[in-house]
């Protein structure tokens, strides 16, 4: 096979329409489904865009031809030479009438998975040959969708004039302080995956002004819930000359715009999924009001933080609304968040769909101040040395925020675990694949 020319002359099957019947075409892409009625025989050929019936007569093709649309197995990969023709019968209203077939890899049977739409097979299965989950339509819908959350977040932030950073991903000491930490052997010394990009991008911000990144971080926590993941990636934004109110401000448009533009661009996917997305409105809130709130409904929460039962009653009360809640109690946010007076910071929590999506607020830009509450946080100012030095030498005020990528995903297509949300999930029992 001729992979040069193969690219070149193939068409994607979603892409032939009228003007291409009678036209002879190359169309590459899995074995579907297949029937037999005997003497036609049809093939369901499935690629990234779409699904086409190649349709078969017994005395207008070769024996070998015809053998092989009823003995190739389901999910082998083939290549289909052919005239395009309208038909009624045919799903999407045409076929290809095929001149030659091509079997470029044989698929293995029995499937060690349901791979139909509508699997039966469970996600911990799923997720051991996530590989093969994969060839599922519904599974392709999930990761166009989010790789289009992936660019229009980069778009927003373009348009925004916002540089976008690479952050190192193996760091000395904690970012976060309260977070466990996978340890790791660099050379002589003992290093940590990071948890964060929050230093470093605090570090630039404070230089470059406004700066993004998509950032993966690493947790090591021992939970097993639908919610958390040992190792995610992160939409993460830092603006110099910023308080909370600004920074939660790009953060609404930006998921107001990612949304609009799934809606736009991935529209033949949420039909897919049975889905209809809603752009979000806003809704901003004191973690005072939101704790009264809560006391009215008889839900509980912690006395600084928002607990699950809290964050869904949100989403029930405010549907289809980012609810900022801010003025966030000291006590609960990291030792980088800005107090606000003696028990209140300029820290927030975004609520969305019942859950939280991002954390943030104005940073400690002062290094007395910074130092001061690395010791309240039980933390060494010693290893943050170059974090703390690098405010003394003209750091404006800034503010920041992280989201979650996986989460996004999952809240948006209402999605129960965020495993179904990542290619490759690692979490306390999944190394491989």
């Amino acid at each position: 096979m001729d992979l040069m020319k193969l690219s070149k002359e193939r068409k994607n099957v979603a892409g032939l329409t009228a003007k291409d019947d009678g036209e002879k075409v190359v169309v590459a892409g899995w074995i579907y489904d297949q029937r037999d009625l005997g003497k036609i025989r049809f093939i369901i050929l499935r690629d990234i865009s779409g699904e086409m019936q190649i349709t078969a007569f017994k005395d207008k093709v070769s024996k070998d031809m015809f053998d092989a649309m009823s003995k190739t197995p389901r999910e082998s990969v083939i290549v289909v030479r052919g005239t395009v023709k309208k038909s009624d019968k045919a799903p999407g209203g045409r076929e290809i009438v095929p001149e030659s077939l091509e079997v470029l890899a044989v698929a293995e049977h029995p499937l060690p998975i349901d791979v139909s739409d509508f699997s039966k097979t469970e996600l911990p299965k799923r997720l051991d040959y996530r590989f093969l989950d994969l060839h599922r339509r519904r599974a392709q819908a999930i990761f166009k969708v989010q790789s289009t959350l992936l660019q229009t977040f980069r778009e927003f932030m373009t348009k925004e004039e916002v540089m976008e950073a690479q952050f190192p991903a193996i760091i000395g000491s904690s970012s976060e302080g309260g977070t466990e930490l996978f340890s790791a052997n660099y050379f002589e010394k003992k290093a940590f995956l990071s948890q964060s990009c929050q230093l470093y991008k605090q570090m630039l911000a404070c230089s470059m002004e406004k700066v993004f990144a998509v950032f993966t971080v690493w947790r090591a926590e021992k939970h097993n819930t639908v919610r958390h993941l040992n190792e995610s990636r992160q939409f993460d934004y830092e603006q110099a000359f910023a308080d909370e109110f600004v920074v939660m401000d790009v953060l609404a448009r930006c998921v107001q715009y990612m949304i609009k533009r799934v809606n736009e661009v991935n529209s033949k996917e949420l039909e897919l999924l049975g889905l209809k997305l809603a752009v979000p409105g806003t809704k901003y809130m004191k973690f005072s009001e939101v704790a009264e709130l809560m006391k009215k409904n008889k839900i509980h929460m912690g006395e600084d933080d928002l607990s699950g039962e809290a964050e869904k009653k949100l989403g029930e009360l405010f549907p289809d609304t980012i609810v900022f809640v801010h003025d966030w109690p000291l006590a609960g946010k990291p030792f980088y968040i800005m107090p606000k007076g003696k028990e209140s910071s300029c820290g927030f929590d975004a609520i969305y769909q019942g859950m939280e999506i991002s954390s943030g607020g104005q940073r400690v830009h002062v290094p007395e101040l910074l130092t001061e509450r690395l010791k309240v946080k039980g933390l060494n100012p010693k290893d943050f040395k170059a974090y703390i030095d690098s405010f003394r030498y003209g750091a404006p005020p800034h503010a920041g925020w992280g989201m979650g990528v996986e989460r996004l995903t999952m809240l948006i297509l209402g999605l129960t675990n965020i495993r179904e949300a990542v290619l490759f999930p690692r979490d306390r029992d999944r190394l491989t694949p």
